[in-house]
């Protein structure tokens, strides 16, 4: 059956996105890899540019582990060992030695009782979020929490919810006494680093507002962080947010596919909180998981980040990103202060943030620009993305092309 009128209400809907200035387009198609050597990183050849080499400085890869021969040595062998798929459900026959052994690995590298993988770190938050939710319960969220918790709360529909002010503990504090009368249950949720700006999460502050609050709530005030860019890119042993902050939450989530350099994400806490998860979290109980040896590289990773090698990269990684964030600013540029690898430029223009866009990739030099509407105007930035592989002369070649733009 044709379907043109749908169509065409589609083409206006995009139209309307391309006026906006929100439609994404053509996404950029990587088609190869060419290995670090001469002091330079790996660099990227993408289709339609021939054999040109780019740096690029907009992936998650903070520790550069999904080029690690030893990592990927693991997926192949796992591999072999048990095929390519998970072939359905893990409540049906889908789970693998890899996947238990990886959860075990999990709750042990954060010092939790227990753990539970997803196929990412969107499914988790979107898994973990509504089972815990009842009519008596309340979300209270940070302004700026990621997309996966904002719908995450959509889909839980709670009794009652609040979102404070970016890193506002009063406005946290105000928020918990509002629902404290009505609500039997209530959720704190934030991310531990935020994906755009790269600052991070009182949690130190946020756990003792929780306790200070707790004997209000029949069943407890929870904290739930998604750690997504903390872990293995944050704190001196790559635990993250909570290494930084001095803190815990009650449940954290994070993803095997940023510093990991995998696939999945996954949750960590008490045993009968996962357990209840693995009952009720339906993009755990209803998806199937990631492979075994995504599973086995995934652990591998780990492995290596809580070892020596793992030091080393994290050392590296700080060392990149204070050499690009000294160098920012002597070129005059504005940033937002902190020690994480995700480093925005703001610019504060849209049309400026667009031209340095084209300037940096004209140059070899792949960034992420940030325009209104999808921030603030006045908040237009460019995200930069530090990595373990990135060598003092790709950090000064990215600075190279940011002085040699014109009107800076």
């Amino acid at each position: 059956m044709p379907v043109d009128r749908l169509e065409a209400a589609l083409a206006k809907q995009l139209e309307a996105l391309e006026v906006a200035g929100t439609r994404k387009g053509d996404e950029t198609v990587t088609a190869g890899v060419v290995p670090a050597a001469g002091g330079r990183g790996p660099r990227y050849r993408l289709a339609g540019e021939g054999e040109r080499p780019f740096l690029r400085m907009n992936a998650n890869g903070y520790l550069g582990l999904a080029l690690e021969p030893d990592v990927i040595a693991a997926e192949e062998a796992a591999s072999r060992a048990f095929g390519v798929g998970p072939q359905a459900v893990r409540f049906i026959a889908g789970t693998f030695a890899p996947h238990v052994s990886l959860e075990q690995r999990l709750a042990a590298f954060h010092d939790r009782e227990a753990g539970m993988i997803s196929s990412s770190a969107y499914a988790t938050v979107l898994g973990v979020l509504p089972p815990l939710v009842t009519p008596a319960t309340a979300i209270i969220s940070d302004a700026l929490n990621h997309n996966c918790i904002i719908n995450a709360t959509r889909l839980a529909r709670p009794g009652e919810k609040r979102v404070y002010e970016h890193l506002s503990m009063d406005g946290l504090r105000r928020a918990l006494e509002e629902v404290s009368g009505s609500c039997r249950r209530a959720i704190v949720v934030t991310d531990g680093v935020f994906s755009m700006r790269g600052d991070h999460a009182p949690l130190d502050e946020i756990a003792e507002i929780a306790a200070a609050y707790d004997d209000r709530f029949a069943e407890n005030v929870v904290t739930i962080v998604d750690d997504s860019h903390g872990v293995g890119a944050f704190g001196a042993r790559g635990r993250g947010t909570e290494e930084v902050a001095g803190a815990r939450a009650d449940l954290l989530v994070a993803t095997l596919g940023k510093a990991l350099g995998v696939n999945g994400g996954y949750v960590v806490g008490a045993a009968r909180a996962i357990e209840w998860l693995r009952e009720s979290a339906p993009l755990y109980v209803y998806s199937n998981p990631i492979t075994p040896g995504e599973a086995a590289a995934a652990e591998r990773a780990l492995v290596i980040l809580d070892g020596e090698r793992g030091q080393a990269l994290l050392a590296q990684l700080r060392a990149a990103t204070e050499r690009f964030r000294r160098g920012l600013a002597a070129l005059g540029y504005d940033s937002i202060p902190g020690e994480h690898p995700v480093v925005p430029l703001l610019v504060r223009d849209t049309e400026r943030t667009r031209a340095l866009v084209a300037h940096l990739r004209d140059h070899g030099v792949l960034a992420t620009g940030l325009t209104y509407p999808v921030v603030p105007r006045g908040e237009e930035e460019i995200r930069f993305q530090l990595s373990a592989l990135h060598t003092p002369a790709d950090v000064d070649e990215a600075l190279a092309a940011l002085e040699s733009f014109p009107g800076r």
